[in-house]
């Protein structure tokens, strides 16, 4: 048994300062710095593979008893990068009624549209949040703040913090924005300034390392079985019906192998993580003749990210600094007409991408009840004077990360694991040479 908490520097939390003034909130268990929770840390967070298991000890989120802010003097800030995500309205509110209400804070503010609005050339106005004008925004999908991808000048954006009298700035956005975020902290250290700064991750793909599921994730796979079970639905009511469904997942896969086990009507799944072959004996086209002539019907699941090596991508990248992805639905539907039509095999594609209508919709109720912990846990630990830090959950367990932690690298679907194991004896497909076998069996 292998433990990394003793070795592994960047576990330490930076701190503004001493905490001196009594923490107001009125009722309250009060966590100690001290606090530590020894987890496992699962294979997919670790730096390099290994058969042995390996716990690190993380700070425990909560309220402190003693807080580095005086309440009456914070003005607090907000902004929201990247791409939508079920729930980040919800993480707001939950700031701005959670520094109202018990913390009594004088102020908080919100950036339009990401880190844009920080820099004097966009002419972004700022927005006043109360509890007031927070109090119904989880009802609706996407950010009031308005979002943007891409980089800006870290010195303008202290620059603006300063100019505004910021204390506390609230990053909500994925592995990127973090790297922006901890750029931030690092130019206000530099500066001498006493400004904290707390990241809240945001992934719809879920693939932030050590966040062991980000928010707005159950919605996406709530909205994603949606789809699958309509092209279920057209597949069935169709001779040699083939539904094909596009959901999100550039670099990893866990929307569309969640998706698969909560609605076991998926026969072919295809996830960046793993690469396929279109022909050969292990092919998946043979395999999905071998289906339709057995069955008469195949769902078939891609994640946007898999099948790259098929797609001849440009190399090219967006604002957010990712590369251009190839369209593999565009690819599939090609390269299965084309089988099928010279074996002269009648065949129907249905093809559906939900992907815009997964992540601009509202949080549901268990993503709302997550949003309100991380908004919480994130207030009290900027109180208390964290900085360069995140909040995350780990096996049901709220604690404070260290922004390079997260940022180290993305998380991946673990091929090994039994969680995979659980999806492939889903679809029949084969988990070590990829080889699909014959699916008569299943739905």
């Amino acid at each position: 048994m292998n433990t990394m908490s003793a070795a592994w520097d960047t576990l330490a939390i930076q701190s503004l300062g001493e905490c001196k003034v009594a923490n107001p909130l009125p009722y309250c268990r009060f966590v100690s710095d001290a606090t530590l929770l020894r987890m496992n840390v699962p294979e997919e967070d670790l730096p390099e593979p290994t058969e042995e298991l390996v716990y690190c000890d993380f700070q425990m989120a909560g309220p402190r008893e003693k807080i580095y802010f005086d309440p009456s003097k914070v003005k607090c800030a907000i902004v929201t990068c990247g791409g939508l995500c079920p729930g980040i309205n919800d993480v707001i509110r939950s700031i701005v009624m959670e520094a109202f209400h018990n913390y009594n804070i004088a102020s908080c503010v919100g950036i339009r549209y990401g880190l844009q609005g920080f820099i004097p050339k966009y002419q972004h106005d700022l927005m006043e949040l109360t509890p007031r004008s927070v109090a119904d925004i989880h009802q609706f999908g996407g950010t009031i703040l308005g979002s943007s991808r891409g980089s800006q000048p870290v010195d303008q954006i202290v620059d603006a913090l300063e100019r505004m009298n910021v204390s506390i700035l609230f990053v909500i956005g994925g592995d990127g924005t973090m790297r922006a975020a901890k750029a931030i902290q690092q130019e206000v250290a530099a500066r001498g300034r006493k400004i904290g700064v707390i990241g809240i991750p945001k992934t719809i793909d879920n693939d932030i390392n050590f966040v062991s599921k980000s928010f707005g994730f159950d919605t996406a796979v709530e909205k994603a079985t949606e789809a699958i079970d309509c092209a279920h639905t057209e597949a069935v009511g169709a001779y040699n019906g083939i539904g094909l469904v596009k959901l999100m997942g550039r670099e990893a896969g866990f929307i569309a192998a969640q998706s698969v086990l909560a609605l076991k009507e998926v026969n072919f799944v295809l996830v960046p993580e793993q690469r396929f072959d279109f022909e050969g004996e292990n092919g998946l086209l043979p395999a999905l003749e071998r289906r339709l002539k057995s069955r008469k019907h195949a769902v078939i699941v891609a994640a946007e990210g898999a099948g790259q090596d098929h797609t001849g991508q440009s190399g090219e990248k967006d604002a957010s600094g990712n590369v251009k992805l190839g369209d593999i639905s565009d690819v599939l539907m090609a390269r299965i007409k084309g089988y099928f039509a010279k074996r002269d095999m009648p065949i129907t594609i249905k093809y559906i991408d939900p992907s815009y209508i997964i992540r601009s919709v509202p949080a549901n109720s268990n993503d709302r009840v997550y949003c309100g912990f991380l908004g919480q846990h994130a207030l009290h630990a900027a109180m208390a004077g964290k900085t360069g830090m995140v909040v995350s959950r780990m096996q049901d367990r709220y604690v404070h990360l260290p922004m390079e932690l997260v940022t180290d690298k993305r998380k991946r679907l673990n091929l090994r694991s039994d969680y995979w194991r659980s999806v492939l004896e889903s679809t029949g497909q084969d988990p070590i040479t990829n080889i699909f076998r014959d699916q008569t069996c299943l739905s």
